[in-house]
């Protein structure tokens, strides 16, 4: 599975600002940037980014996938504080 493959199912899925992929074809790191995370514990947060790839995990086009979500709040100051 392509990263843009990803971006494109997440974006079409979820009512996200940003999303930034890396990885390797099977292992991915996403970043999701998006208001739906304000008041979200970290765990529904998970579940939310898990939800639309389910097929592609189960069928494992997607073997690890980490995700880091940011309310866009949230990714601005951490933007800031790790220099990206």
């Amino acid at each position: 599975m392509e990263n843009n493959e990803i971006k494109d199912v997440l974006m079409g899925a979820l009512a996200l600002q940003e999303v930034h992929v890396s990885g390797d074809g099977s292992h991915f790191q996403v970043i999701v940037i998006g208001e739906l995370f304000k008041g979200m514990s970290r765990v529904k947060q998970q579940q939310a980014v898990y939800a639309p790839l389910m097929e592609y995990i189960a069928d494992n086009r997607i073997h690890a996938l980490s995700i880091k979500a940011y309310t866009p709040e949230e990714w601005q100051r951490d933007r800031k504080l790790s220099g990206l």
